[in-house]
C-alpha cells in the first residue's frame, strides 16, 4: 500500500533548492550582521544572542516558501520561534549583564585576528545552524503521507514542547540558584531538574530537536536529516556546552560529589 495519493509527491526537489537557497541567505544576514557588531564593540560572545534568531528565521522561511504541508510549515516555525525568542531574551540578558567578554570566548580566541575570529565563530556557527535545521527545510518542501506515518509530526511537535518546557525549567531555576544570597546559597545547585542531571538545560534543547526531526521523518524523504539532531546533541555535549561547562565547574567546592551523584546529561535519579 502506497503511503502517497496519486497527487501527491514526497519531495518537491524544487522548492526544496529554492528553501535551502533563501534559508542560507538569512543564516547569512544574521551571521554577518552580527560579526559586524560584535567586532564593533569587542564582543565577541555577541555570537550566543544569534543563534535562536538564525534558526527561527529558517523555520519562518520555510513555512513562507515552502510547498509543503502549510499545517507542519507553520507549526514548526511557530515552536521554533517560540523556543528562538525565550533563548534570545536568556542570551541577551546575559550578554547585557556582563561589561566584559565571555571567558570561552577569550580562551578559545586568544590571538586570533579578525579573519580567524569570523571563520572560527561566525562562519561555523552558520553552517551549524544550516546542518540543525536541515529537518525544517526538507520538511517545509514535503508532503505528508496519507497512512499512519503522518502521525509522527503531531508526536514530533510534542516532544519539542515538553523539550522547551525542560530547557525554559531547568533556566529557571538556574536563575533563582544565582540570586540567592551567598549565605542561603549551596555549594552546588542540585535540586529540581539538576538533581536529575547536571545539564537538564542542554539537555531538553536536545529533545526540542530531536522532536524537530521527528515531525519532519513524517515524511520518509526528511527523515535522512538524522545527523542534524545527532550533530545538535553533539555540540551541546561537546563542542560549546556541557563537556566546558564541566571543566570550569570542577574544582568549585562540592561539585566533584555533585558528579558523582547525579548524571551527567540524561535525567536519572541521583545516587544516594
Amino acid at each position: 500500500m502506497s503511503w502517497w495519493r496519486k497527487d501527491e509527491q514526497p519531495l518537491d526537489a524544487a522548492n526544496l533548492r529554492t528553501v535551502a537557497a533563501a534559508s542560507a541567505a538569512v543564516v547569512t544576514a544574521v551571521q554577518a550582521g552580527t560579526a559586524v557588531l560584535a567586532l564593533r564593540k569587542g564582543r565577541r560572545d555577541y555570537a550566543d544572542a544569534a543563534w535562536g534568531p538564525g534558526l527561527a528565521g529558517v523555520a519562518l522561511t520555510g513555512a513562507v516558501l515552502g510547498s509543503g504541508d502549510p499545517v507542519r510549515r507553520w507549526t514548526l516555525a511557530a515552536l521554533t520561534s517560540a523556543w528562538a525568542v525565550r533563548l534570545e531574551r536568556l542570551m541577551a540578558g546575559r550578554i547585557a549583564a556582563h561589561d566584559e567578554e565571555d571567558p570561552r570566548y577569550a580562551e578559545f580566541l586568544e590571538g586570533d585576528g579578525t579573519a580567524a575570529v569570523v571563520g572560527k565563530v561566525f562562519v561555523t556557527q552558520g553552517l551549524a545552524q544550516l546542518l540543525v535545521s536541515a529537518p525544517l527545510q526538507v520538511a517545509a518542501a514535503s508532503a505528508l503521507p496519507a497512512g499512519r506515518r503522518r502521525w509522527l509530526f503531531p508526536l514530533g511537535a510534542a516532544v519539542m514542547v515538553t523539550g522547551a518546557v525542560l530547557e525554559a525549567t531547568a533556566d529557571r531555576q538556574k536563575k533563582a540558584y544565582q540570586e540567592l544570597d551567598d549565605d542561603e546559597k549551596p555549594d552546588v545547585l542540585d535540586t529540581g531538574l539538576w538533581g536529575w542531571s547536571r545539564h537538564p538545560n542542554y539537555f531538553g534543547d536536545s529533545v526540542v530537536w530531536d522532536g524537530a526531526w521527528v515531525a519532519a521523518a513524517a515524511s520518509p524523504p526528511a527523515a535522512w536529516t538524522l545527523p542534524a539532531p545527532v550533530a545538535m546533541s553533539y555540540f551541546l555535549v561537546y563542542a560549546t556546552g556541557a563537556k566546558r561547562t564541566e571543566r570550569r565547574m570542577e574544582d568549585r567546592p562540592g561539585y566533584r560529589d555533585y558528579q558523582r551523584r547525579v548524571s551527567f546529561f540524561l535525567p536519572r535519579p541521583p545516587r544516594s
